[in-house]
């Protein structure tokens, strides 16, 4: 694993970064480093967009509730997007904010949600998503904000779906079965990881599902599994065998 500097502050920014090139802090940042973290000018600070890697920077107070962030030495070269897509029903409030973090920590580059039938949160707020995404980017080192994708309906998103995309469809009917074997048995290319809600898939929606080519299914277990829970499981199982830890 790269050495990261996880001491500095880690900031998101809209703003090009370049060195030398002063960026306004916004008031939400410039209080939490004014007045929270109560640095002073020369500070460091690490901030990143998403574009331009990551770079350490230097406070530099301009009036007593603002501040800019001049870069000084660029720290880390930008990577390429995670390419994985992370399909899930919405979820309410904190758990929906608990399973947005952990998808962003495991890598996934896309964020959608996936009205179903059994869904519990029928209204999803797209901006809330995006500032939990930003979130979890800070405190973890990723340099890649996921794409914050506005809700679908299950029957949309399936009839419009690029087949050169397969999806991992975690299904608590299926048999428990290694997915560890399921996953490495899949042709290679780009994959899209589907949870359902905590009411589970209708059968309608598992049969369409299960008549698609491009679908997948495996199991997590014998075990019931919340759905903020089946997330981070389900993240962790698809890079041990098709992602990070793959062999080859």
């Amino acid at each position: 694993m790269p050495s990261y500097d996880f001491k500095s502050p880690r900031l998101f920014v809209e703003a090009a970064l370049a060195e030398g090139s002063a960026v306004s802090a916004d008031p939400a940042q410039a209080n939490y480093l004014l007045n929270v973290m109560r640095l002073t000018d020369g500070a460091s600070v690490l901030a990143f967009n998403g574009r331009d890697g990551e770079w350490r920077c230097e406070i530099s107070k301009t009036a007593k509730k603002k501040a800019d962030l001049v870069p000084v030495e660029f720290m880390r070269a930008q990577p390429p997007a995670p390419e994985l897509h992370y399909l899930f029903a919405p979820l309410k409030h904190a758990r929906l904010d608990y399973m947005v973090q952990k998808a962003v920590e495991m890598g996934a580059g896309v964020l959608q949600p996936v009205m179903t039938q059994h869904v519990q949160a029928s209204r999803l707020n797209v901006e809330r998503m995006r500032a939990n995404a930003i979130e979890a980017t800070e405190q973890c080192g990723v340099l890649s904000v996921p794409d914050c994708r506005e809700p679908e309906k299950f029957g949309t998103l399936l009839a419009g779906w690029d087949a050169a995309r397969r999806i991992v469809f975690c299904d608590e009917r299926e048999e428990a079965e290694s997915p560890i074997e399921t996953l490495r048995a899949m042709p290679p290319g780009p994959l899209a990881l589907l949870i359902g809600p905590e009411g589970g898939f209708s059968e309608e929606e598992r049969a369409a599902l299960r008549e698609a080519d491009f679908v997948t299914a495996i199991s997590l277990g014998p075990r019931i599994l919340r759905a903020d829970t089946a997330a981070v499981a389900a993240l962790a199982v698809l890079q041990a065998a098709v992602g990070d830890w793959r062999n080859g």
